[in-house]
């Protein structure tokens, strides 16, 4: 990626946008297939193109799943297909509004690489049933955004986390631009709230960018969320507190917003490559204010407008399920089939039931691909991580009692070797601890990582340091797990008293781990590994130096 590349292959705009009336008709009609695919999934067993009449048999009987965030989520995913095609983009998308699944599923199955890594999930008709029933069903795939997903590297079942996910990607990736989607009901937890300072660790000389949207469709499960109910003023002075620069994108009317959101990211694009240049190029070394964007559009947008006599679109009941009993209603079942034929699939579809030729060709190709970036199969990217010999660092005791010696300091002798052996692929996280854990000596090889104010007195402070630390073990954590899922290593320290903080998220990561263990398409990113030297008649003769394989990680 140039950092001051121009658009290119983009369709002179008419006047209300970007967008050429012809581009606008695609964009559009690619997202009513998206939410076509995402309705399908959360209802029908069978009949997935509605060739004839839904029937109760055609219905799954229990319904899972998530509308309400999912239509924002197409529509952010169909936009950013195009401008990864006109910058040429290498990018990746992390959605924290997890639990709409559906969406991301969808649009892995319209890139083509859901066939691709599930052959039996075919392109037609007999594979959109399959995609469908599958989902939150026995024996098929969860409603969350989960490993089983192409393309993603975050779980979407505990909230909180898709800033810190994202940074942590964005980390020694210089060509990288990750698109993460913070709900706002996800923006009410304390973990999301401090991810926004994640900008004042991220250096755009050595790291790639991160392009928070906040999707502001107003609702939870069932109340308001604080962030849609705040005046436009203060929010704007929330998001410029926290060093962003705000952009708005808002309306009901499809097309007006497929126009905002288009000038919109081209915009933003721009100026991230502007930013970029300026350091890598210019020397600029004051923190940059990196854009992001407020979509502000109906909960479940485009889904029914009245069920059972009270609104849906636009409020919390659409959250989930919006006609949580199809099977035995038949009212509620017509107004399912009214809602799916409304995005025309006969448009969209063939006879067969592939994507028309002209909507196949807007995604991007091959590994441009956000459901195909190996970013986000870490292990496609994984290289060695290099250990320096730990013989060097062993503490002499010529007799019992006569040494005096602390682990974790010789750990931080050792943990310095690392650093120097692994620029570009080794970073330790933890919470303002590193010194006081006795692990001070990596200051010699590196300092912390920090893109803020730099005062006289200050200790080890730079923008390329390899150490982050910020007082929030749910930061720490959520970086590391995003810097190991994009194919690096590291290390997390935190005093024994507080590591309890993140107990969940590891108990997530380790779940996430687990699944990826039987996904023979997803390359091992992480291995929990403790080794041990061969001896031979008590003397140690393992190799020297020490290399961990690129499936392996020591924590």
């Amino acid at each position: 990626m140039t950092p001051d590349r121009e658009p290119t292959a983009v369709t002179p705009a008419t006047a209300g946008g970007p967008l050429s009336a012809e581009d606008l008709r695609l964009i559009d009609a690619y997202w009513r297939a998206a939410n076509y695919l995402s309705v399908g999934q959360i209802y029908l067993l069978d009949n997935p193109l509605l060739r004839e009449p839904l029937k109760p048999e055609h219905v799954k009987p229990r319904l899972l799943g998530h509308w309400g965030t999912t239509p924002g989520l197409n529509l952010i995913y169909a936009h950013m297909n195009r401008v990864i095609r006109a910058w040429d983009l290498n990018a990746i998308y992390i959605i924290g509004p997890g639990h709409g699944g559906p969406a991301i599923v969808a649009n892995a199955y319209l890139e083509g690489t859901y066939s691709e890594v599930y052959p039996s999930i075919t392109g037609d008709e007999v594979g959109m049933k399959a995609l469908f029933r599958q989902f939150s069903f026995p024996g098929g795939i969860p409603s969350h955004v989960a490993p089983e997903t192409p393309g993603s590297i975050h779980e979407g079942g505990e909230l909180g986390y898709a800033l810190s996910h994202a940074y942590g990607a964005a980390f020694d990736n210089p060509d990288l631009v990750v698109c993460a989607v913070v709900g706002d009901g996800e923006a009410e937890t304390g973990p999301l709230a401090t991810s926004w300072h994640s900008n004042k660790f991220l250096d755009p000389v050595h790291d790639g960018a991160v392009l928070p949207i906040l999707h502001l469709n107003g609702w939870k499960i069932a109340n308001p969320t604080v962030l849609a109910r705040i005046p436009r003023a203060e929010l704007t002075s929330l998001m410029e507190g926290y060093g962003h620069k705000p952009y708005f994108v808002e309306g009901e009317d499809p097309a007006q917003v497929h126009q905002q959101l288009a000038a919109t990211l081209d915009t933003v694009i721009a100026e991230i490559h502007a930013i970029q240049k300026a350091a890598r190029e210019g020397g600029v070394t004051e923190r940059p204010r990196w854009p992001m964007i407020v979509l502000q559009t109906p909960k479940g947008w485009t889904g029914p407008k009245v069920v059972d006599g009270k609104p849906v679109e636009g409020t919390w009941r659409s959250h989930q399920v919006p006609m949580g009993e199809v099977r035995t209603n038949a009212v509620n079942r017509q107004i399912l089939e009214d809602w799916m034929r409304s995005y025309r699939p006969a448009e969209l579809f063939d006879g067969g039931g592939a994507l028309v030729p002209e909507l196949a060709a807007l995604p991007p190709k091959s590994y441009r691909r956000m459901s195909a970036n190996p970013v986000a199969n870490g292990g496609e990217l994984l290289r060695d991580l290099v250990l320096p010999d730990f013989r060097e660092f062993a503490v002499d005791v010529p007799a019992p009692g006569k040494t005096s010696a602390e682990s974790t300091r010789v750990l931080g002798k050792w943990l310095a070797g690392i650093v120097d052996r692994n620029r570009e692929t080794f970073r330790i996280f933890g919470p303002d601890e590193t010194a006081s854990n006795r692990l001070g000596d990596v200051f010699a090889e590196t300092d912390r990582a920090w893109m803020a104010e730099t005062r006289p007195g200050d200790d080890h402070l730079a923008p390329d340091g390899r150490v982050m630390e910020v007082l929030s073990e749910h930061q720490c954590q959520g970086w590391l797990e995003g810097y190991l899922l994009t194919g690096r290593h590291g290390v997390f320290n935190s005093y024994e008293a507080f590591i309890h903080i993140v107990d969940s998220m590891f108990n997530q990561h380790a779940k996430w781990l687990k699944v990826t263990a039987h996904l023979p398409w997803r390359r091992k990113s992480l291995r929990l590994t403790t080794c041990w030297p061969r001896t031979s008649g008590g003397r140690i003769t393992t190799a020297s130096p020490t290399r961990i394989p690129a499936s392996s990680i020591t924590l």
